[in-house]
């Protein structure tokens, strides 16, 4: 079992950018994928980004996507930390969630989409406030 912690969450205003990070610990390797998740108020839990521990391949979700399809959030990791990093950028009122770290056996390929199910450890979340 793969431990999470996150943090760098807190209150920002639209426009504004925070980074979170996630540290694991505990069996880290059998975590071959890492994923940032947020729910919102009255939302279901979604996707945001996830990206493999080797070759860094990275996923976007939609919904972080800006003008261009160009992700206005960037995730990272550090394989020497067993850190990964969520760099939001140009926020919106909407981003408005408790954000998640999450880990998983599976390794996606272009053609596989990443979703809850698919991720067994979870960190407890860290709050992501964006005020218009």
């Amino acid at each position: 079992q793969v431990q999470l912690v996150e943090s760098g969450g807190g209150l920002v205003q639209a426009g504004g950018s925070l980074r979170l990070s996630c540290a694991a610990s505990g069996s880290t390797l059998s975590a071959r994928t890492m994923g940032w998740f947020r729910q919102a108020p009255g939302k279901e839990r979604e996707v945001v980004a996830t990206i493999a521990w080797t070759g860094g391949n990275t996923y976007y979700a939609d919904s972080v996507k800006g003008r261009f399809a160009i992700s206005r959030f960037a995730i990272s990791r550090d394989n020497a930390k067993n850190t990964v990093y969520l760099q939001m950028n140009s926020l919106k009122p909407e981003d408005t969630a408790v954000y998640y770290c999450a880990a998983t056996r599976v390794l996606f390929t272009s053609a596989t989409m990443p979703t809850l199910e698919n991720f067994a450890s979870w960190g407890q979340g860290t709050q992501v406030t964006v005020s218009s």
